[in-house]
């Protein structure tokens, strides 16, 4: 493992422009690194989190963060020389009817058709969280237990690394405003979501600004 780093401002070396940030962190997500790999790309390239707050969210030392994060760096690296991965330039008709459906059961707080819409071995994340989860009943299983934290869903459409993602704002029991609560990234397979990897609190919400989302929801009585 890497000896302990200086905490503070991750040098220019060790930092991606913002969006080319979250672009390529979310391809690392999705397709390459494991899940503490994942996490402490994302907290410290993305988000510019020390190597000690790292720690304190993830557990372990900072000399694991470190280490996690080189192999994480190396890995994109290796599978991107170039800095940027190949980029699919319009969803494809079923992606959009994907999308589109998966959209309206957040919207309806319809967990029922949520739960259609994944494959039966699909899988789901919550980074930087080391939870997971495959198939159709462990899925549910979860999300019976969350689902009625809030009293309403808001998505929002968006794409990140080319493929379909929902901004998701949700809104307090007895609070008016939509409050940023997690992104979702969508990976379509014949049909259905193969894979379905949410960015949870506190990582979640700061990534919003990346996409040119406000944190609260205009219109809300924030």
């Amino acid at each position: 493992e890497l000896p302990d780093l200086a905490d503070g401002e991750p040098g220019p070396d060790a930092r991606y422009e913002t969006r080319e940030a979250v672009r390529l962190a979310f391809v690392a997500a999705i397709q390459l690194l494991p899940p503490r790999q994942r996490a402490a790309l994302l907290l410290c390239d993305v988000l510019g989190w020390s190597a000690q707050e790292t720690a304190q969210l993830l557990g372990g030392s900072t000399a694991s963060v470190n280490s996690a994060l080189q192999r994480a760096r190396a890995t994109l690296a290796k599978r991107y020389p170039t800095g940027r991965p190949v980029q699919r330039s319009q969803p494809s008709r079923d992606e959009s009817v994907l999308l589109e459906r998966y959209i309206r059961a957040w919207q309806a707080a319809n967990l029922d058709g949520f739960i259609e819409l994944l494959c039966d071995g699909a899988t789901y994340h919550m980074p930087p969280w080391r939870d997971w989860y495959q198939g159709r009943p462990a899925i549910r299983g979860f999300f019976d237990t969350v689902w009625g934290n809030f009293a309403g869903y808001l998505p929002v459409a968006t794409r990140a690394n080319g493929q379909p993602a929902v901004a998701i704002y949700a809104r307090r029991h007895q609070e008016p405003e939509w409050r940023a609560q997690s992104l979702h990234v969508i990976e379509p397979a014949d049909g259905g979501i193969a894979s379905l990897t949410v960015y949870v609190g506190p990582l979640g919400p700061d990534l919003f600004a990346a996409f040119g989302l406000p944190p609260v929801w205009p219109g809300s009585n924030a």
